[in-house]
């Protein structure tokens, strides 16, 4: 497997230009076994190589004119992925690399400044209904009517996507109950709940709609453990169950590893390495001498520890 990457260590500048996942001829996806489990113990979700892809990203850029003195910032430089359907892939980098950004472009809540994207071969400016049916997002910052209940708020957004309300309260129940919300609570209102509460009737919001690419943003960003433990799991079984394509970005690199088949690392909006997570810290072990494991990259390609980053943990600027 041929691992795409770009700087040299603890440097923030790309020294070439990142190539399109999975664009080597004969490259084949990694395996993801979930951490704390063996071999046997499941079958492991291959991401599924026939047909257009779940999603192609190429040669993307975004740009920020935030002051008219000065020269546009630029938050996504000439970025190119491709997921196979049934993949979960990582999009790691510190805060304000640019995955936010990224993610809002996929989802359409940000205009191209140049490239493509296409979700199962639809372009998502000119096929853009036809993407909305077949993609949603869940971010770390979720929005809701804040006096109405879980049970109110989705089944509006039920409403607005043609689901009929009876199977819409059912599902509702039934998704919330596997995240660990009990029924006798959906009628709480949302500025009652905790913040863990509030992200599990995100995630329940998006999957009302049967997404068949979803875009997790941070989704366990300030979760208690628990919550978080319920939210990874359901994760996994929608992956699993649903055959759900997944893009995942992340600070946990623990979830990451857990979930992840393919890793793309972005610093100052450009890919500056992507490979599986084994591939990854592999690489970092023999040609950098660094221990094998995600932190190693993350620094390796960012010039940051993880622990540098979280202290500046907030909304990231893109």
């Amino acid at each position: 497997m041929t691992t795409t990457l770009v700087p040299e260590p603890k440097t923030t500048t790309p020294t070439s230009s990142p190539q399109p996942a999975g664009s080597q001829p004969g490259s084949e996806p990694a395996e993801r076994i979930p951490a704390g489990r063996g071999e046997g113990d499941q079958q492991v979700h291959q991401p599924d190589r026939s047909g257009p892809p779940a999603l192609l990203v190429e040669h993307v850029s975004k740009r920020f004119k935030v002051d008219r003195r000065k020269p546009p910032v630029i938050a996504i430089d000439d970025v190119s992925l491709r997921l196979e359907r049934g993949a979960i892939h990582g999009i790691l980098g510190s805060n304000g690399s640019g995955k936010s950004t990224l993610v809002r472009l996929i989802s359409g809540l940000l205009t191209l400044d140049a490239g493509r994207v296409e979700v199962f071969g639809h372009d998502i400016e000119r096929d853009e209904m036809a993407v909305k049916r077949l993609i949603n997002r869940v971010s770390v910052d979720a929005a809701f009517f804040k006096k109405l209940s879980p049970m109110e708020n989705l089944l509006f957004a039920a409403r607005l996507y043609g689901i009929d309300a009876k199977r819409a309260r059912r599902e509702v129940t039934e998704i919330l109950g596997r995240l660990g919300i009990a029924e006798n609570r959906l009628g709480r209102p949302v500025e009652q709940m905790s913040r863990g509460m509030q992200q599990k009737v995100e995630i329940a919001r998006a999957l009302l709609t049967s997404p068949t690419l979803l875009l997790l943003d941070e989704p366990t960003t300030g979760l208690d453990p628990r919550s978080k433990l319920d939210v990874q799991a359901f994760i996994e079984e929608v992956n699993r169950t649903h055959d759900a394509t997944i893009v995942l970005t992340t600070h946990d690199l623990a979830e990451a590893e857990r979930f992840c088949s393919r890793i793309t690392i972005l610093n100052g909006g450009r890919v500056v390495a992507e490979d599986s997570p084994e591939e990854l810290k592999r690489l970092v072990a023999d040609t950098h001498a660094q221990e094998p494991t995600l932190e190693a990259v993350f620094m390796t390609f960012t010039g940051r520890s993880l622990d540098e980053d979280v202290e500046e943990e907030g909304p990231e600027p893109d």
